[in-house]
């Protein structure tokens, strides 16, 4: 038998929104509808066919409960015979959704399979799920000597080892609503974009964005962590609203369909790393990504890091030695959001468009995710 591949033929995403903002009227299973029903329509195939709908959600509660994968799927009206799961692997979630439905195609269990995800922090708080109850457990506390593990705290602590200034801080979020700003402007997102029906009228440019950004207007935040902390609201990934999704299969069944490969889905890999510090994960994902395929970081046309907070993607870039200017180039969440478990296939969607906007072999994406994990994938453009 001949080696399978996985490639994505077709790629789309709602325009994000703030919290409560333009998409917060919409739930999340009709939000995930749209996207799938976008890509069936691009692509032209049956929807019968999906053998799987693999989905990232990390807020699992109220409206975002009880697999809303399959629900998504029963909402966009497609047969009932297509199935869905619904994955959490914190803010990696719909990068693992695509991961996995990747391994699933390259591995012969799925022929074609949907991948991506959905959060509306408007409707489903951020933290909701720990109102209630106690995640880490006192023994995983007292492994590490603290009293809670706290992503904003992590964040102070990486900003604290690198040596990263405030104002390096703040210099790097106002970058990226400045690159996020010339994006948008020069119509890079319009292609991956789907317009969404709302009561206001139709959404269809993300929300976030907050222009003329300056160090000197973020220097104007309290600090959201400590008392003397650099980490604030402006230099964080913003709360927002969103899905998204990607259409995987090999490169035989897409030329059987009639359809033209965006992208290679080369590698991935999968780290554990400080729980406390939390969000340096990106770092070793990368590292043994690059070691498994045998590339250096300057093969590396673009990469996109999650912006989570600022110091995650400037830590990354130190350590791994990547050109700055290949690093989230059309600005990241700090300009444009995060809505969660879509996180994954927003970035993905951005990187594999922005390689084939600009010729660029090889792109790869990095997020860090609560507890101390971390995906890194590497794509490679199909001419």
């Amino acid at each position: 038998m001949p080696t399978r591949d996985a490639v994505i033929v077709e790629a789309v995403r709602t325009p994000i929104g703030k919290r409560n903002g333009s998409l917060a009227g919409v739930h999340p299973v009709d939000l995930s509808a749209i996207v799938l029903n976008k890509l069936v329509r691009r692509t032209g195939i049956d929807p019968g066919t999906v053998d799987d709908v693999v989905w990232g959600c990390v807020t699992q509660l109220g409206d975002q409960s009880s697999n809303v994968a399959r629900f998504g799927v029963l909402a966009a009206g497609w047969p009932q015979s297509v199935p869905g799961v619904t994955i959490n692997r914190a803010c990696g979630s719909g990068q693992q959704a695509i991961e996995s439905a990747a391994h699933a195609v390259i591995a012969g269990a799925y022929d074609i399979a949907v991948a991506g995800g959905v959060e509306t922090m408007s409707r489903v708080p951020l933290g909701a799920t720990r109102a209630s109850g106690f995640p880490y457990g006192q023994t995983v506390l007292d492994r590490y000597g603290v009293e809670k593990l706290d992503q904003g705290i992590g964040a102070e602590l990486i900003a604290e080892k690198w040596g990263l200034s405030r104002y390096a801080l703040d210099e790097y979020a106002s970058r990226s609503h400045e690159l996020a700003a010339a994006a948008i402007d020069s119509g890079a997102f319009e292609s991956q974009i789907v317009p969404v029906e709302t009561e206001d009228g139709l959404f269809s440019v993300d929300e976030g964005l907050r222009r003329g950004t300056t160090p000197e207007k973020l220097a104007k935040l309290k600090p959201s962590f400590k008392e003397d902390g650099v980490i604030h609201a402006g230099n964080a990934s913003q709360i927002s609203d969103g899905a998204s999704a990607v259409m995987i299969t090999t490169s035989e069944k897409a030329a059987e369909l009639g359809l033209t490969p965006i992208a290679r889905i080369v590698a991935g890999s999968v780290v554990g790393d400080d729980p406390v510090m939390m969000l340096t994960g990106p770092i070793p994902a990368t590292q043994k990504l690059l070691a498994r395929t045998g590339l250096t970081i300057d093969d590396i046309g673009a990469v996109e890091v999650n912006e989570a907070f600022a110091p995650v993607p400037m830590a990354w870039q130190i350590e791994l030695g990547a050109k700055p200017e290949r690093l989230n180039p059309l600005g990241g969440a700090i300009a444009l959001g995060h809505p969660l478990g879509a996180t994954g296939g927003f970035l993905t969607i951005k990187l594999i468009n922005h390689m084939r906007d600009k010729g660029i072999r090889y792109g790869l994406q990095a997020i860090c995710e609560g507890g101390g994990t971390a995906n890194a994938t590497l794509y490679e453009l199909i001419e």
